[in-house]
């Protein structure tokens, strides 16, 4: 659980960003929505096919520019 020191006198906004930010780092969100319906071991595995496929088709756009 990722936890934020708010010091005296700091704003309120700028450590719920700061608290967001660090949930955004660690994955939180993503494993959330991951756990809210189950999904067949299968398609698990396709979808991540299909993600590291992706990754790579960038990396090497992205190399070759």
């Amino acid at each position: 659980m990722p936890k934020i020191k708010v010091k005296e006198g700091d704003n309120l906004e700028y450590a719920i960003r700061r608290f967001k930010k660090i949930c955004e780092k660690m994955g939180i969100l993503s494993e959330i929505k991951n756990r809210v319906a189950f999904e067949k071991p299968s398609l698990a595995r396709k979808k991540k096919s299909l993600m590291a496929r992706k990754r790579v088709h960038r990396k090497s756009r992205y190399l070759s520019s």
